[in-house]
């Protein structure tokens, strides 16, 4: 091959490169979504029973609080920023809740708003400290998870409150419908519904703009008459309305409030967040990649398990997928420049 070949044949590579890249960048979804199309036909094959209604249903179930709670991670990542105490903040919200509901009998509507307003307190505080004390993401967030974990210890008092001792309208989201052989909770059909409105608000709104370009470069934002700070301060406040949400999901769900109702909640919603396509360095995702991501960490998991995989291995899986969506975005940040 001639210099000129070899050169024509380098630039072509490149040109395919780039072009992957940008579309990469315009529509992250794509590669998740492929991650899940492949890892559902890999572990169907290997046990036909993951496709079947009955798996396909606990699948959903299971997916229902990491998805809600990732939606506030959403909204955090893509301001540059990161929440690792969500998981705990909604299980103190659903403690408070539960007790008051039942060891008080206090009406379950005015239980739900003072849990509601508690969440937004909550939120309000992780962003006063982020904008007011300039406290980066990661440490206010690393020091209230340890504050909430401690706060839902000692006001729980290490019980379990179960779903029938609670008021219908906080464990309703436990109902269940049908859609062929696959049961479905209206836990899973809220989640959805957090999407929906979200996506919308992020795709078609001057709130939703102003998002990310705070998380692309505060600077330029600010420059272009954005006040950045009321943005970070809303985002942590709508987080915080997603606590509430997620408190009332997670009750749904396991049909019980305790300290310990989702121990790994935390990372997970990070980890949908990152496979999801949303970048880790803000301004850069869409809200749909990470509810493919918590679909993928949920299949894998279940995947696995069907397979006869060790739990240890399981999580072994999940981090490395974690390490090459990181990788992934780095490519695409870097290659053309």
């Amino acid at each position: 091959m001639s210099t000129t070949d070899a050169t024509a044949s380098f630039t072509q590579r490149k040109g395919a490169l780039a072009q992957v890249q940008s579309t990469l960048h315009r529509f992250p979804v794509i590669s998740s979504g492929a991650v899940l199309v492949i890892a559902c036909i890999v572990f169907t094959m290997q046990n036909s029973r993951f496709a079947g209604g009955y798996n396909i249903g606990i699948m959903l179930q299971q997916t229902a609080v990491m998805a809600t709670l990732a939606v506030a991670q959403t909204l955090v990542i893509l301001t540059a920023g990161v929440d690792l105490s969500v998981g705990t903040a909604m299980l103190l919200v659903s403690l408070i809740m539960a007790k008051l509901a039942v060891d008080n009998g206090w009406n379950p509507g005015v239980v739900m708003l003072i849990g509601l307003a508690i969440a937004l307190v909550i939120g309000l505080a992780h962003g006063l400290l982020v904008t007011r004390m300039g406290l980066p993401p990661f440490i206010v967030t690393l020091g209230t998870f340890y504050i909430y974990l401690s706060l839902g210890n000692v006001y729980g008092e290490g019980k379990t409150f179960q779903g029938d001792a609670m008021p219908h309208a906080l464990t309703w989201l436990h109902n269940t419908f049908s859609i062929g052989n696959v049961q479905i909770t209206y836990a899973v059909v809220m989640a959805l519904v957090m999407y929906l409105v979200f996506g919308f608000i992020l795709a078609k709104t001057a709130w939703g703009r102003h998002v990310y370009a705070t998380g692309d470069d505060k600077e330029a934002a600010r420059l272009a008459g954005i006040d950045v700070d009321r943005v970070l301060v809303s985002v942590y406040l709508v987080a915080g309305l997603i606590y509430a949400i997620g408190a009332w999901v997670q009750i749904g769900r396991s049909y019980a409030a305790s300290a310990n109702g989702a121990a790994d909640v935390n990372l997970e919603s990070i980890t949908a967040v990152v496979i999801g396509g949303t970048s880790l360095f803000g301004g850069r995702g869409r809200l749909w990649g990470t509810l493919v991501g918590a679909m993928i960490v949920t299949a894998f998991r279940q995947g696995l398990k069907l397979a006869g995989v060790d739990a240890s291995w399981q999580t072994f899986a999940i981090g490395s997928l974690i390490l090459g969506a990181v990788a992934l975005d780095q490519w695409i940040r870097k290659i053309g420049k």
